[in-house]
């Protein structure tokens, strides 16, 4: 059983909320380093600078979250454009920098080359495509796909299905054709879970990893800085999920390298991930007021906030454990959907979850929300994307994003001389409101 613990009060939230309106996600500082430097202490056996977790951008695209994990000795593992922009305004460069991208346009590798950002290759084509758009690299890293050879799980898919990768024929091939075209330094990598808590099922793809470097070796005559275990290490949404037991699965790891690596004299080999989700998930939290308890065929309990705030449970079916701030204690003898406002009846958080009873006004607090929450955001139904908080040591609460306002819904519409204007003057109005709300 995992505990589900909560780093604040309803009365800190009360307080918070006189100033910024529910929903918004809060993120726990102190718990997101801790669990940092655990992963780093776990993978130190790698020695000095042998070992470096790249943060999955994607999972909580946030500078202040990326600042802190800058601090704990992270890098930032990319996938657009943006994503390279975050983390060159942390100031984050070179080959702290992963840029592992598909479908990748010309300027995004453009970008990549010029932070110094080790670029990490999704297929054998973008070869040739690179070295035509921002030339080839000292540095370079292909992604593989092992195909039939291993199952994936229901996030990322089976990957057979994948669009992502190599396949086993290609990554030799791609290997010689970049040593051929001047690389002169080379990293691997895979990608083929996603929230995996069997330590047995990663320290296997980290032995597949490490015999597939052996093997490339052998074949082409090249030698890997590093070997990139991916990221999938995947946390306890559910109270009874078991968590990832990072010392065993790093300690498995650590025997693998031995077995495969050293014993084939290919080390020292530098040994990354790019884990996202094992490092802020657990530490996020959506807090969202109840506006209203349905009683229909099935009895409803409407929350402020929406899909637009958290879209894994209508994505993935995904669950994410509720309390109701207050009732932490109170029996749980109640059965609800709890749902969102959105005009798509697939706006649910929860499908006959048993709560307490539940009133309009309830404080809701959602966990595990610390990745691929507020960043699968979106304004379907003009929803307005809500305000992120870090909980700082001490208990203070840092606004690290305001909420949009209307203002920012409408900025990209171009109303001057339609017949819009009308909305344009109220977008203006939105503009000044926003402004003092900021301020505030």
């Amino acid at each position: 059983m995992t505990e589900k613990p909560i780093p604040f009060t309803k009365i800190q939230i009360e307080e918070l909320e006189k100033k910024h309106p529910t929903p918004f996600h809060i993120y726990d500082e102190p718990a997101i380093r801790a669990t940092a430097r655990r992963l780093y202490r776990a993978f130190s056996w790698v020695g000095a600078g042998g070992f470096k977790n790249y943060f999955a951008v994607k999972a909580l695209p946030n500078p202040y979250i990326m600042q802190i994990l800058k601090e704990e000795g992270m890098g930032a593992d990319c996938s657009s454009q943006a994503e390279l922009m975050l983390a060159d305004a942390v100031g984050l460069s070179g080959e702290e920098i992963m840029f592992t991208s598909n479908d990748t346009p010309a300027g995004e590798f453009v970008k990549a080359r010029e932070l110094g950002a080790i670029i990490n290759l999704d297929d054998i084509t973008h070869i040739e495509f690179l070295e035509k758009s921002a030339g080839i690299p000292e540095l370079v890293c292909f992604r593989y796909n092992p195909g039939p050879l291993r199952e994936g799980n229901v996030i990322i898919g089976n990957p057979v299905e994948a669009k992502y990768g190599l396949t086993r024929e290609q990554i030799f091939k791609a290997y010689e054709i970049a040593k051929k075209k001047g690389a002169k330094r080379f990293g691997l990598h895979t990608m083929i879970v996603s929230n995996m808590r069997d330590e047995k099922y990663l320290i296997e793809t980290a032995r597949m990893l490490f015999e597939l470097a052996v093997e490339i070796n052998r074949q082409v005559d090249i030698r890997f800085d590093f070997i990139n275990l991916g990221g999938g290490i995947g946390i306890p949404y559910k109270p009874d999920d078991h968590a990832v037991d990072i010392e065993l699965y790093a300690d498995g790891v650590r025997k693998t390298y031995e077995e495969i690596i050293v014993a084939n004299g290919l080390a020292p080999v530098r040994i990354v991930m790019e884990s996202g989700r094992a490092i802020t998930g657990p530490h996020g939290y959506l807090v969202s007021r109840v506006r209203h308890v349905a009683h229909k065929y099935r009895d409803y309990v409407g929350l402020d906030a929406c899909m637009a705030n958290l879209m894994r449970p209508a994505l993935y079916g995904a669950y994410h454990h509720i309390t109701v701030l207050g009732k932490e204690n109170a029996p749980k003898d109640c059965l609800y959907d709890v749902t969102g406002s959105l005009c798509e009846n697939n706006d649910k958080f929860a499908i006959q979850r048993k709560l307490p009873k539940i009133e309009p006004g309830d404080l809701v607090v959602i966990h595990e929300t610390g990745a691929h929450g507020y960043s699968m955001g979106f304004n379907y139904n003009g929803k307005l994307r809500s305000a992120e908080f870090l909980l700082q040591k001490g208990g203070a609460f840092k606004l690290i994003r305001r909420t949009e306002t209307e203002a920012d819904y409408f900025a990209t519409l171009d109303f001057k001389g339609s017949r819009f204007s009308g909305l344009a003057e109220k977008e203006n109005q939105s503009k000044v409101s926003g402004k003092r709300e900021n301020k505030k």
